[in-house]
This record gives structure tokens, sequence and C-alpha cells, in this order.
């Protein structure tokens, strides 16, 4: 068949370890077969990223802000064993830390649900989308270890060299300290993009912070979601039948368990990454979940919910048979080939996209499945494949589709 063409680059984010691997298998089998790829290539891999002293990481971002639209592979955020492991200069930031700094705005991760692939929550009845604020907290911290007796203090100095002064701790020995911040205009982004998604989508909005302790910090989130739902959106909420709520983080937490699903919940930095891990695991596996950046511009950044895979990494180094799930990765990939397409009116583009996502769901949903999910499926007699076998399946299946 002839291949679909495209007329706009991709931003490509290569990453690290088995999701490295798994990325050439899908642009080997799923993609190239069938699209005239086109792709502005990164190597954000931590070597790579460690020979640029992190500009990588900087220059795909400023790239996703030309073109629009990015796929990222999972990529390492190092620690003090990774920076020995790969030899590093420093231990460099999270990557989607720079990324999401960068292009602003929120990302939003839903688990993909497939037949035979039960919730462990029993009373989920329908996908639950976390709406992550992707700006500031501890992912843009600075932070300092204390040596000894001593006093630290916020100081803001204002440009007209006028201070404001507040106490952190009077220490009398040795600690840690850390300090975080955030934007007006980032939050307003934040909630602006929460309130559009869940219209969207005619799905109800929660939001929850712990206002209640820190009563300017994560007092200003409320309030911004709150001014803007009652200036901007509440008539339109009404319009369409959905509702906005506001509850503290661990209410949330304790509703979420006794819900029935179908709803958006918007959550700061740090919330919605351990959340969206608690969902995507409780869904199913940490490999059944989309993630896509949106920044109040229009830009688009896909990956997947989860990390490099590290364990089938070194078995796969070994020459280890490994049973990776590369959903998430297939459908970072499948997210932003449909978003390229409808922006740059592709229909066949689109088309492919909704194609190669039926058909990897049709494989699970067939029997066939990577080690993750056979353990846990409610299908019969599934068949467990290796990572490149289940590719080659939902290639099969891919042919299917598109005739």
């Amino acid at each position: 068949m002839e291949k679909i063409t495209m007329t706009t680059p991709l931003v490509e984010m290569d990453g690290d370890e088995m999701t490295r691997i798994l990325w050439k298998m899908i642009k080997d089998e799923l993609l190239l077969p069938f699209i005239d790829l086109k792709t502005e290539y990164y190597d954000l891999g931590l070597k790579h990223r460690d020979e640029t002293d992190d500009q990588v990481t900087v220059d795909a971002s400023n790239a996703t802000k030309k073109y629009g639209v990015a796929v990222k592979c999972a990529t390492i955020t190092p620690n003090a064993a990774r920076v020995e492991e790969y030899g590093l200069k420093k231990m460099y930031k999270s990557p989607n830390g720079t990324i999401r700094a960068i292009l602003d705005g929120t990302v939003f991760r839903a688990p993909i649900i497939v037949k035979g692939i039960e919730p462990n929550v029993k009373t989920w009845e329908k996908p639950i989308t976390i709406a992550r604020h992707a700006y500031g907290d501890v992912y843009r911290a600075t932070e300092m270890k204390i040596d000894g007796p001593g006093k630290v203090e916020l100081v803001y100095t204002r440009a007209d060299g006028s201070e404001e002064r507040a106490l952190v701790h009077e220490f009398d020995g040795p600690g840690v300290v850390q300090g975080q911040h955030n934007l007006l205009s980032s939050i307003e982004s934040f909630a602006r993009s929460c309130f559009t998604f869940a219209l969207e989508k005619k799905q109800d909005l929660w939001f929850a912070t712990k206002d209640t302790i820190s009563k300017k910090y994560d007092h200003t989130f409320k309030d911004v979601f709150a001014d803007l739902y009652e200036k901007e959106y509440k008539q339109k909420f009404e319009q369409a039948g959905i509702t906005y709520f506001y509850t503290l983080i661990d209410d949330a937490v304790a509703r979420v368990m006794k819900s029935h699903g179908g709803f958006i919940w918007a959550c700061k930095n740090y919330d919605g990454d351990v959340m969206s891990d608690m969902l995507s695991s409780a869904f199913g596996s940490l490999a059944m979940m989309t993630s896509v950046l949106v920044s109040p511009q229009g830009y688009y950044e896909f990956e997947a919910a989860h990390g490099t895979v590290q364990r089938h990494y070194y078995k796969y180094l070994k020459g280890e048979e490994t049973s990776t799930n590369s959903v998430a990765t297939i459908f970072a990939w499948s997210g932003a080939l449909r978003k390229r397409g409808q922006m740059d009116g592709l229909p066949d583009l689109v088309r492919f996209a909704d194609a190669l996502e039926k058909a990897t769901i049709e494989t699970i949903e067939s029997g066939k499945m990577t080690g993750d999910l056979a353990l846990i499926t409610t299908l019969p007699n599934p068949t467990k494949l290796n990572s490149k076998d289940f590719i080659l399946a939902i290639r099969e299946n891919l042919e299917k589709e598109l005739g």
C-alpha cells in the first residue's frame, strides 16, 4: 500500500533503557511500513544528555514550540547510583521537569481500557483522568543541607529593593531545607486547561490541594480555580450538565476509592505524579496509561506515563527474553500522529492513529498480551508474548484494520 504522507515533522525525543529498545521496534514494525514518517530527532538518552550538558532537552523543548507536537520516550532521571553507573558529570534534573517548565501547561493522564483487564477497585466502572499541573513545586525546588545550628529564612527582595522575610526554621543541629515556587500565570493556565478539558469531555472536574495546612501556597491554587470558575466557567458547566468540585487532597483520595469513575481529577504537580501511578496500577498496569502535556499556547507532548523498565533492560542486555508492555508507548505515538493529522488537515494520518490503537486493543482482547497483563487478565488461557512478538501481533491486526 502507498505510505501515508506527512507535511510537518513531529518532534521525536528518544529515551533510555528498555523503552528505547521498544521505541525502535514500534517505529520499525508499526510506523515506518505505513507512514512516510517525518520527525525532527532529539536523543534524550542519558549519555547524550550528559554529552550536551542537557542542552539537548532544552533544544527538544524549543523544537516542540516550533512544530507544535512532540512524542517522547521514557527517560532516566539520575540519582547518585545512576551518576556512578553512567559516569555522569553531575546529577541532572528530570528531563520531563525541564520540558514542562519550558512548555508550561497541564499533563492529562488516563488509563487505556481493555476487556479482560479489570480495575482492582471494583466500583470503578469508567476511566479516571488525572490532570497534573506541569510546572513548579518540588520539581523546580531549591534545596540545601544544613550542617549545624543557625537560622533559615525566606527572603523576598522586591524590584525597588525593599524586603519581606519569613522564618523557615531555627535549627539547633543539622537538617535539610527546601524552597518551592510557582507562578500565578501558570496556575491560571492550569485551571483554564482543566476547565476546558472537562467541557470538551463533558466530565465532572475535581480539584484537590491541602489548603488547610498550606494557607498561602495551596490556598492560592484553590482561589484561582474558584475565581475562574465563578467568572468564566460556571454557566458553561451548568449548560453542559457537569460539575466542578473542590476538596482536600486526603478527602479526594478517600472519595475516589468509592467512586464509579468517569471524571477528571486535577492535582498539583507532585500529587498528580503519585496519583497517576496509583490509578494506572489500579486500572491494570503502569504501561496502560496515556499521558499528554497540553500547553496554553497549543503545544502538545505525548509520552508514556511510566519509566524506562530498567529490570527488563538488564535482562535484555544479558540476551534473556523479555515480555515488556509497549502499549503506553504505542499510544504516545498514535496520540502524536493523530494530533499532527488534525492540525495539518491529514485525515489519513488520523485514521491510521485510530487504527493503530484499535489494533493494539484488539490484540490484547484476543488473548495475546505481555506478561504483566497475562498475570491479571480475566480472559481464559491468555497467550503470553515476548516484547517483539507482541508488537508483531499488533502489526498483524493493524494490517487487517488498514485493509
